[in-house]
């Protein structure tokens, strides 16, 4: 029966009223351009730093331009729906609150275990990463042999990642008014450096770097047979998805993680001052911003060297500064990984306040601990926080992320998937809400942005499909065993969401 059960929706209405709960209210003092320096801040980071020389060196070569477009393509289609969402429901929670509002409880809990996967473990890989670059800069300014990871017993403790992760922790309990001033200033620094290797790169640019523009298809580089194969390549019968046209496409959904992030601004619609017209345009207009960045980058860095140069072999990895120090500007490669270093910085800091937003609208839902959902004297949910910078400092100091990273942009791109389709559906369960931006052409861009993300989800490998699988089903044990029971929508007996122009309904607990 609607309404019931696993398919029990909460209302638009209910959503809105639980942000005035009394010792759970988030503080409102975020404006349009704090929600743009927060998606900037953490989509231009781990992704236009690292990827893009990865990508094009091991499965796309100099078409990793086109690969940025295509992701590019059905972010901006996602992100039209969210922009919808958000100024429509301006709660803390982004896809699980409102899958909340449209699918039901249970694709609610799964689309938030969903958003862990995208947030904790991507802040937990970006901090591992920046570790690196801390030890590259400290090598720079102290000389070799400085490393940010020691030996204890049998483990390797990553104390670079580790004390990253305490000061963001400290910093977003403190208030996230504060965080995006601190993320205004570092996000003004990498930008700079973006610029920096876009003009001053375009010096090494020799017009014979770019043929063949899409690489002939061939084994090799990360590419790929068995369960690292693409799921797209094996239907299609492809021997592997390195270079070619599987390349190009495999290149799009990795450089999709490039772009993730953007929808973190939607996490902080309760925290707005004016939600409604700050959140769609903080949104579009962080990712306007990267998409001009990341397709400049990624024609200028495989312009300055043969995409071959940029390949990953015997392990090591290659970045925008590899580009510089290939043409012998060692100075110019130094700079942009201490540019890198502060762009991580970032990232992490907004993926962290991603995951601490959901974790706090699942929590104030029942579905978690309640207690999660309380907030300090800044106004910010301090336990929360705390257990949220416990687990990633803990996965970064301790365990490889890198591997596990790879299974952010499959859960990704299955938020996109549900945030477009429940655009779509609350347009006709509640065609009388305000909303103070709507989606064009709705439905043709709601179902285009369904079409775009699962085709990219088709062109992820085996292998990170089945761990999505594993992942998946551990959250399914973890809502039946303790999210169902202590559901405050199944305590109150839930009933169907209100009929439009009428008051919501009381409800006992």
């Amino acid at each position: 029966m609607p309404g019931n059960g696993l398919w029990r929706t909460k209302s638009v209405e209910q959503s809105i009223a639980d942000t005035d709960e009394p010792g759970s209210r988030l503080r409102r003092n975020l404006s349009a351009w704090d929600l743009t320096v927060f998606g900037v801040a953490v989509v231009i980071g781990a992704g236009i730093f690292t990827l893009t020389a990865r990508t094009a060196g091991d499965l796309a070569g100099p078409s990793v331009s086109l690969s940025f477009v295509l992701a590019a393509i059905a972010c901006a289609l996602a992100a039209l729906c969210y922009a919808e969402f958000a100024s429509t429901v301006p709660v803390a929670g982004s896809a699980y609150t409102f899958s909340y509002a449209t699918f039901g409880e249970l694709l609610a809990w799964i689309i938030g275990w969903d958003l862990v996967l995208e947030f904790a473990v991507g802040s937990a890989a970006v901090a591992t990463g920046w570790s690196e670059y801390l030890q590259t800069v400290l090598g720079y300014l102290f000389g070799g042999g400085v490393k940010t990871t020691v030996a204890v017993g049998g483990l390797t403790v990553n104390w670079g990642a580790l004390v990253l992760i305490a000061a963001l922790t400290v910093l977003l309990a403190v208030g996230t008014k504060l965080s995006a001033r601190v993320s205004m200033v570092i996000t003004g620094i990498k930008v700079a450096i973006v610029l920096f290797v876009i003009f001053f790169g375009l010096t090494f640019v020799k017009a014979a770097n770019y043929h063949p523009y899409i690489p002939p298809g061939e084994t090799g580089g990360s590419a790929s047979t068995g369960v690292d194969q693409t799921v797209f390549s094996w239907l299609a019968g492809g021997a592997n998805s390195a270079f070619g046209v599987f390349g190009l496409l495999a290149g799009a959904s990795l450089v999709f993680f490039a772009f993730i992030g953007f929808d973190v601004v939607a996490t902080t619609a309760e925290e707005t001052r004016d939600p409604k017209r700050a959140v769609p345009r903080g949104i579009l207009g962080s990712l306007a911003i990267v998409t001009v960045l990341y397709v400049a980058v990624s024609l200028v860095v495989t312009g300055m060297v043969k995409y071959t140069e940029l390949a990953t072999g015997n392990g090591e990895a290659k970045t925008l500064a590899t580009a510089f120090a290939l043409n012998g500007s060692d100075w110019a490669a130094n700079v942009v990984s201490v540019g890198a270093l502060a762009g991580l910085t970032t990232v992490v800091m907004v993926l962290m306040l991603g995951q601490i937003r959901v974790l706090f609208a699942m929590s104030r839902d029942g579905l978690l601990p309640r207690g999660l959902s309380r907030t300090g004297e800044h106004g910010t949910p301090v336990r929360a926080t705390i257990l949220v910078g416990g687990l990633v400092a803990a996965a970064a100091t301790f365990f490889p992320a890198s591997k596990l990273a790879e299974m952010v942009n499959v859960g990704t791109l299955f938020a996109f998937v549900l945030v477009s389709g429940g655009v779509m559906v609350l347009r006709r369960t509640h065609p009388d809400l305000p909303r103070a931006f709507r989606v064009p052409a709705l439905p043709v861009i709601g179902v285009a942005a369904i079409l775009a993300c699962l085709w990219l989800m088709l062109n992820l490998t085996i292998l990170t499909w089945l761990r999505f699988f594993v992942w998946m089903v551990i959250g399914v044990v973890v809502y039946f065993a303790y999210g169902r029971r202590h559901s405050l929508l199944g305590l109150r007996g839930a009933s169907s969401p209100p009929v439009q122009g009428a008051a919501p309904k009381a409800t006992s607990p």
